[in-house]
């Protein structure tokens, strides 16, 4: 793997405070402004929104490979991330990004293994190391009910 890669989007503005976002051989997203601010659009992705998610996505993959490479075998993944946006001495930022993974085993013996390999892609995601925001993880692993 290259140790440099580029990544491109494009932005074009369609109405009010909304646009579209795009980059070649993925679907567009509609983007606007959150609607707590002035003028903003409720049900569009918003920066803010995507900052966030780009966190909490980063954890997943990041969880994924490492999952693999431990051979830890899970059966589901799921997580919810809220991200507080708070006016600093300079300016409006997003402070924190609090994500919560939750990943479900099968096998008892597996279940404080997950929460260590969660933590181990906390510490390794390259998205939440790019900010400057705090990110930190609640993690919660759970055993699966087997019929």
């Amino acid at each position: 793997m290259s140790e440099r890669h580029a990544y491109r989007t494009n932005v074009q503005w369609s109405t009010k405070r909304k646009g579209k976002l795009s980059t070649f051989g993925m679907p567009t997203i509609e983007v606007a402004t959150p609607p707590e601010f002035p003028s903003g659009h409720p049900d569009i992705w918003s920066p803010e929104h995507l900052f966030v998610g780009a966190a909490e996505v980063c954890l997943m993959t990041t969880f994924l490979a490492i999952a693999e490479k431990s051979k830890l075998q899970f059966v589901n993944y799921v997580s919810e991330a809220e991200g507080t946006l708070e006016k600093t001495e300079s300016g409006f930022q997003v402070t924190t990004i609090v994500i919560r993974p939750k990943v479900t085993v099968t096998v008892a013996e597996d279940l404080q293994r997950a929460v260590k390999l969660l933590h181990k892609a906390e510490a390794h995601c390259l998205i939440s190391n790019s900010m400057k925001t705090t990110v930190s993880i609640e993690p919660e692993a759970v055993l699966a009910q087997l019929p």
